[in-house]
């Protein structure tokens, strides 16, 4: 994996059991990886401790073959059982200077955040990086809140001195305008793991990653 401050954030993708067509986390991040996922985000919120920790591992395993940072969300003790490279904390879970300090200083630490209050106290508190979201209203979390836009994103991309991954509602019509708002790179779940194709889906979306922040240089 590389270092924390080396990640390739352009596309991150994360788990969901309920829109993977009956595929297996497994199957679903080793075709995603193969169409250029940079970083994986296991999420699971409906199952058995004990089968967390063997679908984690079973990541961390094929994660660490192919030199893609994983993040455990929310659940620190998985993320510590398998010796992931992360974890990842919303604004419901464990506070996140917490978080920092139970998983140490060389740990991943990302943070859910949905406006610019947030996001400075997840630096504060020792985030690597933040999810920003949601840009856009999506299916994928019911209870999110509401969307910030482009606009919101791009504020906060201008205050933080830190990675920020665009997370909600993101998809290859909009990638391009995540990245142009200031966003390291895109999070994604339905646009990946529910695409029938799902290594096909991965590389548009990391070409249009790629395309859009070539693009950001040339202005600059």
């Amino acid at each position: 994996m590389q270092t924390k401050t080396h990640i390739d954030w352009s596309l991150y993708v994360v788990t969901d059991a309920g829109l993977s067509r009956g595929r297996s986390h497994l199957a679903v991040i080793e075709a995603a990886i193969a169409g250029g996922a940079t970083v994986v985000q296991y999420r699971e919120k409906a199952a058995a401790t004990r089968q967390m920790i063997a679908e984690a591992q079973a990541l961390r395993e094929l994660t660490r073959r192919a030199g893609v940072p994983l993040i455990v969300n929310d659940r620190l003790d998985v993320a510590l059982a398998i010796d992931a490279d992360g974890v990842h904390v919303g604004q419901d879970d464990m506070p996140a200077a917490l978080a920092r300090r139970l998983i140490g200083p060389d740990k991943i630490l990302g943070v859910s955040t949905a406006n610019l209050a947030e996001a400075m106290q997840a630096v504060q508190d020792g985030a690597d990086y933040l999810g920003v979201g949601p840009v856009l209203a999506t299916p994928t979390k019911p209870d999110a809140a509401p969307p910030i836009g482009m606009d919101g994103l791009r504020e906060i991309c201008r205050h933080v001195p830190i990675p920020v991954v665009a997370i909600g509602g993101i998809n290859a019509t909009n990638a391009a305008d995540a990245i142009a708002a200031g966003a390291q790179g895109i999070a994604v779940v339905s646009a990946v793991v529910a695409a029938e194709d799902v290594a096909t889906a991965a590389r548009q979306l990391r070409a249009l990653v790629a395309a859009a922040r070539a693009n950001a240089h040339r202005k600059e």
